[in-house]
């Protein structure tokens, strides 16, 4: 995935992107509720690919003393995450320690111990190069900085994949590294005691091209190099929703299944911090599907 492919993607879903982004909205929900696990008063807080702000939100709350920096690869995506400073019940956003930057999570324009805490929510899926990009957060925290971040594993949208290879042998469906992958390029850029976990979250729709037009909206859809361009024909939409009708439910709604890596690590030596120092402290036997 090329990184100005990335960037044009999120670009033009900008505008829209709040109105189909259900899972994105769904885990950043569950991402904040991590926050009480780990005894840290951050005073510096970088919301790595901020999207359209709904993190920086969130820990702007939560960390009412600090200063938050949004960070994205998407200048449209950073420009609608400032505009919410303006929106009714953002007044907390508006103040001088709040900024916002265009820039790539691999390359970040930060001195070395600039951050407490670096929080990333459905961004490091569309990162190439794991061990560098968190060698790069490794270099931007502090000494004792904590690293808390949630993305997409190999099982998302598998039934999208699997009714697309019933109709052709192209890539479709992104592709992306699995908890372990993620947790050797922890281990790989030198962040300390790893910690990733694992849920999956169904998300059910009423039509299969439903949740082809919202990926679309989302600026989600295919990236992969191998990918074929183009439009897709009437007739192969046609035979990919049909072949998804497999999978419809007892309910009469389609599921989406998105595999939700959560992860933290820190640098230097936790246990003088507090916070866990093993899987997440919360049941996903309850979890239910939510309809889009």
């Amino acid at each position: 995935m090329s990184k100005q492919a990335i960037a044009s993607a999120f670009n033009q879903a900008a505008p829209h992107y709040d109105e189909a982004a259900l899972l994105q909205r769904e885990v950043g929900r569950r991402f904040i509720e991590q926050l009480p696990l780990f005894k840290i008063e951050p005073q510096r807080i970088l919301d790595l690919g901020c999207g359209t702000g709904q993190i920086s939100h969130a820990l702007t709350n939560y960390y009412p003393k600090a200063s938050i920096t949004a960070l994205d690869i998407a200048e449209g995506m950073v420009k609608t995450s400032r505009e919410r400073i303006k929106q009714p019940g953002f007044t907390l956003w508006n103040r001088p320690r709040h900024h916002f930057l265009i820039a790539d999570a691999e390359s970040l324009p930060f001195t070395d111990n600039s951050f407490e805490l670096i929080a990333s929510n459905l961004t490091f899926q569309w990162c190439a190069d794991l061990p560098q990009l968190f060698a790069e957060i490794q270099r931007v925290l502090t000494p004792g900085g904590l690293l808390l971040f949630t993305t997409l594993g190999p099982d998302t949208l598998k039934e999208l994949r699997a009714s697309w290879q019933t109709v052709d042998s192209s890539i479709h469906v992104n592709n992306f590294a699995d908890m372990h992958d993620v947790g050797d390029a922890m281990l790989s850029g030198k962040l300390g005691d790893p910690v990733v976990d694992m849920e999956q979250i169904t998300v059910t729709y009423e039509k299969a091209i439903t949740l082809m037009r919202d990926l679309k909206t989302i600026g989600a859809h295919n990236m992969n190099p191998q990918r074929t361009h183009g439009l897709t024909s009437p007739a192969k939409l046609s035979a990919v929703t049909s072949a998804y009708e497999q999978y419809r439910m007892a309910d009469g709604l389609l599921p989406a299944t998105y595999e939700v890596i959560y992860g933290h690590a820190w640098r230097g030596e936790p246990q003088k911090l507090g916070g866990p120092q093993s899987d997440f402290a919360f049941d996903v036997s309850d979890i239910k599907p939510f309809s889009g």
